[in-house]
């Protein structure tokens, strides 16, 4: 599992790639939260269950992502770890590890305002999985 960041006009664009499907949905919320911040520095210290909905794979990927970001916007969540439990077409239920933002602990990297539709996808590949979203920065 891993993750590679392309240059996308005024945002920033992640492509994930992984053996399975749960994986890609974890590699996104990972590579989200390595952008925002030192993950280095973040402990799991308490967990939250997370369950979305979506239309489709790629609505899935977008509605999970803006999820974990408003845990952080609105909470002051940073996310350690991601285990994304079931996953199908149209709904994923993860567990998620991490603290609460400490700014003598920890440093925002990049701040990212939200997650976007456009280029947004998940899909099969030869390998595995593949995975695109661009973040508003």
């Amino acid at each position: 599992m891993g993750y590679r960041v392309f240059d996308h006009t005024a945002d920033l664009g992640v492509e994930v790639t992984a053996a399975t499907l749960e994986e890609i949905y974890a590699g996104a919320a990972i590579a989200l939260f390595d952008l925002l911040t030192d993950l280095a520095t973040v402990r799991a210290e308490t967990s939250r269950e997370i369950v979305i909905e979506g239309e489709d794979a790629a609505d899935l990927l977008v509605n999970f992502l803006r999820e974990l970001l408003d845990a952080f916007n609105g909470d002051g969540f940073l996310m350690k770890s991601c285990l994304v439990r079931e996953v199908d077409s149209r709904q994923l239920k993860a567990l998620i590890r991490g603290e609460r933002f400490d700014p003598a602990h920890h440093r925002i990297e990049q701040e990212i305002k939200a997650v976007t539709y456009h280029q947004a996808s998940v899909e099969r590949t030869e390998d595995g999985w593949k995975a695109r979203v661009v973040f508003d920065v």
